[in-house]
């Protein structure tokens, strides 16, 4: 489960740090039970949601809950967010 309060720390952080490897390293430090993972939105389903945006970036739930990593709108059953890099805006 991801929290609302989580994922609002989790934008507020890569609001700060922007999308780099580095934001990447100290959000998976200051949350070692979220999976997290990075793309380019183009790699994001157009017909999905972000669960939290800020400027240059949207923050995607996904889950494992079947096995295998697919995307959620469920922040109850979310076990990892997906970091997008959108374009400048």
């Amino acid at each position: 489960m991801i929290s609302a309060e989580t994922l609002s720390r989790i934008a507020a952080q890569v609001a700060e740090l922007g999308v780099s490897d580095a934001a990447l390293a100290a959000l998976r430090q200051a949350w070692p039970d979220v999976h997290f993972t990075h793309c380019s939105e183009d790699d994001v389903p157009a017909r999905l949601v972000p669960s939290a945006q800020g400027d240059g970036f949207a923050l995607y739930l996904i889950s494992n809950a079947s096995h295998c990593m697919g995307f959620t709108d469920h922040p109850e059953a979310a076990t990892g967010i997906v970091l997008a890099e959108t374009g400048a805006e």
